[in-house]
């Protein structure tokens, strides 16, 4: 496709992405309000269910009858619609929580690098005490709201500061998906992993298909593998061969 969306998840297609994105003119989300930005999402996304991992999930996504699937990049008003992806990793993070709904209910949960928010959504589902998503486009916290509204779960708070590398608060549990497709982001989140483990002894569950740059991550021989989920044709062919995705916990004692 030649257009502005590109969903495959291999690094070099991952930095094809970004690249392409980071050509395009932006503006700054904090002058258009939630109500223009939820109509640019509803007239620019599609509802999908059924198609992934968590077919009980229902988000607001890209897809070949939407628009900015083939349209110019140019055209583009905002940053990199990463939210408007439902990621392999997060896939399988999402799947794990709900079928192991024990390691959220009651507690305090933080979805890093939220997206489109199905981790959030997930973790509610399983009687979560308290969810908060963080990702730093404002577009994906208004897409979060939507999905949501959705699956008639509440809302989670959405934090729209980086949080990576800032003192850490006193979650229960960290879910991310998909972070580790760049290796000084994935350096950062390592150390600050580590300090929110030490400080409040959370549990960080990291859902991820087997990028390279995971892989060969020194935080790899520190996860153990909680689970292995074999990924629909559907996603598989969106993400160029990918076959499963996997979910670990971040366990430094190993």
């Amino acid at each position: 496709m030649s257009g502005l969306f590109i969903t495959r998840t291999s690094s070099r297609h991952l930095k094809l992405f970004h690249k392409l994105f980071s050509q395009t003119r932006t503006l700054s989300n904090s002058c258009q309000s939630d109500e223009n930005i939820r109509r640019f999402i509803s007239e620019n996304t599609e509802v999908v269910e059924g198609r992934s991992l968590t077919p009980e999930i229902k988000l607001r996504l890209f897809t070949p009858d939407c628009r900015f699937w083939t349209e110019r990049p140019e055209l583009w008003p905002f940053e990199d619609p990463y939210w408007a992806i439902y990621w392999p990793g997060g896939q399988a993070l999402s799947r794990f929580v709900l079928d192991h709904p024990e390691v959220c209910r009651g507690r305090t949960v933080l979805d890093l690098g939220s997206g489109c928010g199905a981790s959030s959504i997930a973790a509610q589902l399983c009687g979560a005490a308290h969810v908060v998503a963080n990702d730093i486009d404002t577009v994906a916290a208004v897409a979060t709201h939507m999905n949501c509204e959705l699956n008639g779960v509440e809302s989670p708070v959405c934090v729209t500061d980086n949080l990576i590398g800032s003192d850490p608060d006193g979650f229960d549990l960290i879910l991310l998906g998909d972070m580790f497709y760049d290796e000084a982001l994935a350096t950062s989140l390592h150390s600050w992993l580590d300090r929110c483990i030490q400080v409040h002894g959370t549990r960080v569950l990291i859902g991820d298909p087997g990028r390279a740059q995971f892989e060969g991550h020194n935080i790899r021989r520190l996860l153990q593998q909680m689970a292995q989920f074999e990924l629909p044709d559907s996603v598989r062919e969106e993400n160029y061969g990918l076959t499963c995705s996997s979910v670990w916990c971040y366990n430094p004692e190993l």
